[in-house]
């Protein structure tokens, strides 16, 4: 195992966006190498964290890393969306800060044998982020059925040609199990027009569908984001990190609906439906890389960060 490194992306607009408050109890729903946690817990030596990761390698190095914090830290091994027994384990109602950080980590991509990488040609087909989950993404080109492939190409990867990428990695499992990335990502540029291969990765958004399918992204997340923001005390703060428009659009979406004042139709005379804003974006758009942070680190390119408060 190689040692695990990650880099946080918008450290210092998320630390400042979270408003931490003395005494305040923070989530992180997605430690990582524990970085915007190191962050959280150094702002203000009277806060609590409670983390959660599915990643055994991501515990540990952030275990380590935030040992100068001892007794004011826990890591729970564990998908973020179970965070009602995770609060309810640490004997916690309410939150002062929530933060989701849905990008992978730099140690995920470049370990080969984590087979997240489109680049790296003899790693595994895996794709994992808890390495103990029964589903691989081998399992998933090599098992699924191609209207099923076709289905996650087109909607997790927003893949153009999801058809006939589909098409022929049933075609050539048919002739020997696909094992490795470096096999996947051949056959997705090979199903794609020549004139089309030059605009940017051809595996890119292949390898995004693929991956969201097994660690189950979008399974849940719109609750999971509408109950952490219901679990923030009057004043506490959410803080989410996306990485492509699927993610976004879900937040964009939960913050905007918690937000709103009454629905009713406008012709009724008075509200009916009793709902009541529960949040206030902090900014109205979302906060992108400075230049300085895409010149450093290239992987926040596509990183946006959404942050809201509670009413």
């Amino acid at each position: 195992m190689t040692e695990f490194y990650h880099k946080p992306v918008m450290f210092d607009e998320v630390i400042q966006g979270l408003d931490i408050k003395d005494g305040g109890i923070y989530f992180d729903g997605t430690a990582g190498g524990g970085g915007h946690s190191y962050g959280i817990l150094e702002s203000n030596p009277s806060v609590r964290l409670i983390a959660t990761d599915k990643d055994s390698e991501a515990i540990a190095a952030a275990t380590k890393r935030l040992s100068v914090f001892a007794g004011r830290f826990s890591i729970h091994k564990t998908d973020y969306k179970n965070y009602e027994r995770v609060l309810t384990e640490e004997g916690v109602d309410k939150l002062d800060g929530v933060l989701l950080d849905f990008g992978i980590s730099s140690h995920q991509i470049d370990d080969p044998s984590r087979g997240f990488s489109y680049l790296k040609e003899d790693a595994p087909l895996d794709m994992r982020m808890a390495q103990d989950a029964p589903l691989t993404a081998e399992t998933v080109v090599n098992e699924y059925s191609e209207e099923r492939l076709y289905r996650i190409l087109r909607d997790y990867g927003e893949e153009r040609f999801a058809s006939s990428i589909a098409r022929n990695i049933v075609r050539e499992r048919g002739k020997k199990r696909i094992q490795t990335c470096g096999e996947l990502a051949k056959i997705t540029e090979e199903s794609i027009p020549v004139k089309f291969r030059f605009q940017g990765p051809c595996a890119r958004q292949t390898f995004q569908a693929i991956r969201i399918e097994v660690n189950g992204e979008l399974e849940g997340l719109r609750e999971c984001v509408t109950g952490l923001a219901r679990k923030l005390k009057t004043g506490g703060r959410i803080a989410i990190l996306t990485f492509h428009s699927l993610e976004d659009r879900i937040v964009k979406e939960v913050f905007r609906e918690l937000s709103e004042e009454c629905v009713c139709p406008r012709e009724f005379p008075v509200c009916v439906c009793g709902k009541i804003k529960e949040l206030e974006p902090v900014t109205k758009k979302p906060i992108t890389a400075s230049e300085r942070e895409l010149k450093e680190n290239s992987r926040s390119k596509c990183a946006k960060l959404r942050i809201a408060r509670k009413l």
